[in-house]
């Protein structure tokens, strides 16, 4: 179930109802375009910020011997 008891198919049906009725059909192919190159964008960005930390080594995990003494967890004691 999704939002007010809908489930997904009903939710997708009355969105590009919605769509049809203020966009037209004339304006949905432009709109569409401009969501792809949107996501297109999107994408590249996410993946050169994935890039650049994994170029800068920031992502790697730190080994036992970069721990500071003392900092190590705790066992819960019985």
């Amino acid at each position: 179930m999704g939002l007010l008891g809908l489930g997904t198919t009903e939710i997708i049906l009355i969105l590009v109802f919605f769509a049809l009725l203020f966009l037209g059909g004339k304006k949905i192919p432009e709109f569409a375009r401009g969501l792809g190159k949107a996501m297109g964008e999107f994408k590249r960005g996410r993946l050169e910020i994935e890039r650049e930390i994994q170029m800068s080594g920031i992502d790697k995990p730190l080994s036992s011997e970069h721990v500071p003494s003392g900092s190590e967890p705790k066992t819960p004691q019985k």
